[in-house]
Order: structure tokens, then sequence, then C-alpha cells
């Protein structure tokens, strides 16, 4: 990562701890990047690849927006398929979920607040 000033430059896949690009649980010795107000990720997966297990007890707000790939997002009570790049789907605090990568797909995700780790 290259920086000066107020200003970064890097490589999405490159910089990532585990995908994660921006939030509260960056590294503040790499400016920008620390954010307490937001969290962003840029992931990729192979046709396949899920998470099986049910996520619970979010309380942030997410997006996810699909990059190339096909991809599918599953909620209690709805199922989405994102098919085309620039499709999304959105989802506030409390909505279980869980994802499957249905051909391989790059995805970014931004979640609000960030939520530290420690």
């Amino acid at each position: 990562m290259n920086e000066r000033n107020s200003i970064q430059v890097g490589n999405a896949e490159a910089d990532g701890q585990c995908g994660w690009l921006v939030g509260s649980f960056i590294d503040e010795k790499l400016g920008l990047r620390h954010s307490k107000d937001v969290e962003l990720k840029w992931s990729t997966h192979v046709a396949g690849e899920e998470r099986p297990e049910w996520v619970t007890g979010e309380t942030r707000t997410t997006i996810g927006i699909l990059v190339s790939g096909r991809w599918e997002m599953i909620f209690r009570d709805q199922t989405v398929i994102l098919s085309k790049p620039g499709d999304f789907v959105m989802w506030g605090p409390g909505e279980d979920h869980r994802w499957r990568a249905l051909a391989d797909a790059v995805m970014i995700t931004v979640r609000w607040p960030s939520i530290s780790s420690d």
C-alpha cells in the first residue's frame, strides 16, 4: 500500500485482512482504512463454496454487491439470487442469513457501523 497525506492506494484482494479493507478492527497505522463507521470487504469465492451455518444476532446493516459470478443469499423466509454484476441485496440487523456461491464469484460487502473485534 502506498500512502500520501490523506490518499491511500492498494489492491483490494492483496491488502485485505481476511478480505476486510476498512473497519474498526483494521490497525490504526493503516490510516484511512481504520474506521468506526463502516466495514468494507472484497471477497472471491469458488463455485460451491458456502457458509452453511446461519449468521445470527447481527447488529449491523449490510449490503452485498455482486461484482462477477452468481451468488445466493439465504434468509429464514426468502432466498435472493444475484446474477448480474451490480445486483445487490441489503439487510438490516437481526436478519439471520447464510450464503452460497453458485458460480465463481466476487463480492463487495459493506456493513455499518463497524464493531471492534476486541
